[in-house]
């Protein structure tokens, strides 16, 4: 079986996605909200925090992991973000890619910086995250694969964290992470690959890489 097969199989232990949000939501819905926003009306930012911050919070509890104790502030700072770039927003119906490539953007640099201060140092001795809908067996292996994902490269981590949990196809994880496509397949291939060398060493992972 393929690699990727492989790591569909095993990411299966990740919490699911919570419910989408953005449905019935529509191209018009999105202008208008656009337009509201290039005219710096203060509503339109709690119209785009109601409208698509269920999106930009399930990115990056795919990428940081949901117990990760700076989730809150980088939400925020993804919307501030957003607030000061909207000028360069050009088509206003792809306000929701845009919004996932300012997370994008802005997750890579709360991972960089704690990669500097070397808080991963200290993973061993931080509690594992709850997994409401696990049981034991598996509340240990979806807290193994995030320590996995912590040790990996960002430029890495990123699009294989986008390609195997959010499901966006390589297009798609390529104008997130602002790669080519032969960028971006060249480091999933890497990030697999590194991936399940580092699950091996994981005892609550061995079930799930035995039945790849």
């Amino acid at each position: 079986m393929g690699h990727h097969l492989g790591v569909s199989h095993v990411l299966r232990i990740v919490p699911p996605d919570e419910e989408r949000d953005d449905a019935g939501m529509t191209a018009t819905d999105d202008v208008r909200l656009v337009t509201g926003l290039w005219a710096r009306e203060r509503s339109a930012v709690s119209a785009l925090v109601e409208r698509h911050g269920g999106h930009v919070r399930r990115v990056l509890i795919r990428v940081l992991g949901g117990n990760d104790s700076e989730l809150a502030d980088v939400i925020q700072d993804v919307f501030v973000n957003a607030w000061e770039a909207i000028d360069g927003l050009t088509e206003p119906r792809a306000l929701k890619a845009w919004l996932t490539q300012i997370a994008i953007f802005t997750a890579r640099k709360a991972i960089r910086r704690r990669h500097r201060r070397r808080w991963l140092t200290f993973l061993d001795t931080v509690p594992e995250p709850e997994v409401a809908w696990a049981g034991n067996d598996l509340h240990e292996a979806a807290a193994c694969v995030y320590r996995i994902l912590d040790r990996m490269p960002v430029d890495e981590r990123i699009p294989f964290v986008l390609r195997s949990l959010e499901g966006l196809d390589l297009e798609a994880t390529a104008a997130a992470c602002g790669m080519s496509l032969a960028t971006v397949r060249r480091r999933l291939v890497r990030a697999e690959r590194r991936f399940f060398k580092m699950a091996r060493q994981f005892e609550a992972l061995v079930p799930w890489l035995e039945t790849r």
